[in-house]
């Protein structure tokens, strides 16, 4: 058989370990072609198509290497764009030209709602979830979420030093979009004392309420973490304009940090982590995580288990047929998610009233 292999998307952590174990599992346990697609869909709309063919020399150092080998974009909806039933047709016929059996991609929200297209016209696809964010749905995990977490905790850390030598208010903000994993796992691991989430609409009274109990307790300095999509109570998630003029989410580190002075006179800084929640290698966590994914994505390859999205599920690596994933519409935190009452139950504040241990059981 031949397979392709495609990254579509941000770029994280842990891709090329994915990829490393597609074409070694696919090359050494069954003999399959495995052929690394450019650029996600674009190498195979692109004529000529951009692909290599990938061989052990391709594949055996990337396990550490950040980023990924084959490129990324995550410009634009390839197939819902003006022209995109075009566009969509070049791809398929990408895929006819290279005789591939089947094509693995690996991607966030919008490559798999772009691979469930392709799957809805027959071609055969296998997905792997990726995203820092853990936004996914019906999977516990995605690759890059766990690099990120650890970014996020070894940036309080650094942090907290020089937070607690000025007696100051440091102000994370970090990714995440409309979902608050990154903001929530980081904070915990990190020790922050306030987590602002998208899931949770915060209040200032709460938050600045908590900043003076802790001056009152002798602790004159706050760590504070701040999804980005995070908002005020009664307000709206706050965006900014890029350089290109795009609106992000964003920003909404500095306007808590502005509230805080106001309120409270004490020092305040925000430190924006941004694009480096991407970059970097994988941590050990990541990689394993990407090589089961791969692995798992190739065996349905071999048992012809198409339109399907390898997932991990109470510590084990299954799949869902795309079918079971409505419109990938993001995952978020529920109201009992163990993280969440895990953060509270040990005194950090989500900006809100804590709830009482009767209503966490309930």
């Amino acid at each position: 058989m031949k397979i392709g292999v495609c990254t579509g998307g941000g770029d994280c952590p842990g891709l090329n370990a994915a990829i490393r174990a597609i074409a070694q599992h696919g090359n050494e346990s069954y003999g399959f072609q495995v052929y690394g697609i450019f650029d996600s869909y674009n190498g195979l709309e692109s004529r000529p198509i951009r692909a290599i063919e990938l061989s052990k020399d391709h594949v055996h150092d990337i396990l550490d290497r950040g980023g990924t080998i084959l490129g990324t974009y995550n410009r634009g909806g390839l197939f819902t764009d003006p022209g995109g039933h075009e566009r969509a047709k070049r791809v398929i016929g990408g895929i006819k030209s290279l005789n591939l059996d089947a094509l693995i991609v690996i991607g966030g929200e919008g490559t798999q709602t772009m691979a469930q297209y392709l799957v809805d016209q027959g071609v055969p696809v296998i997905g792997v979830p990726k995203t820092i964010d853990n936004d996914l749905p019906e999977t516990d995990q995605t690759i890059g979420f766990a690099s990120c977490v650890s970014l996020v905790a070894d940036s309080l850390n650094r942090l907290r030093s020089t937070a607690e030598s000025h007696d100051r208010v440091m102000i994370l903000e970090v990714m995440g979009r409309d979902s608050g994993f990154i903001a929530l796992h980081g904070g915990i691991a990190g020790g922050a004392d306030i987590i602002l989430l998208p899931e949770v609409p915060f209040s200032y009274d709460e938050v600045i309420d908590k900043l003076q109990r802790r001056k009152q307790q002798g602790r004159k300095y706050s760590l504070v973490v701040v999804s980005e999509g995070a908002y005020e109570k009664s307000s709206e998630p706050h965006y900014k304009s890029n350089v290109g003029g795009k609106m992000n989410l964003g920003g909404i580190g500095q306007m808590v940090a502005h509230k805080v002075y106001e309120a409270t006179g004490m020092e305040t800084r925000v430190t924006v982590l941004g694009h480096l929640q991407r970059g970097g290698s994988p941590v050990a966590e990541d990689k394993l995580l990407a090589t089961r994914f791969g692995i798992h994505a190739v065996d349905l390859v071999a048992q012809k288990k198409f339109g399907q999205v390898v997932v991990l599920q109470e510590g084990k690596i299954t799949q869902v047929p795309y079918s079971m994933i409505e419109k990938f519409a993001r995952r978020k935190i529920g109201p009992n998610d163990s993280y969440l009452l895990a953060a509270e139950g040990v005194g950090i504040s989500l900006g809100r009233a804590r709830r009482s241990i009767h209503s966490h059981q309930q």
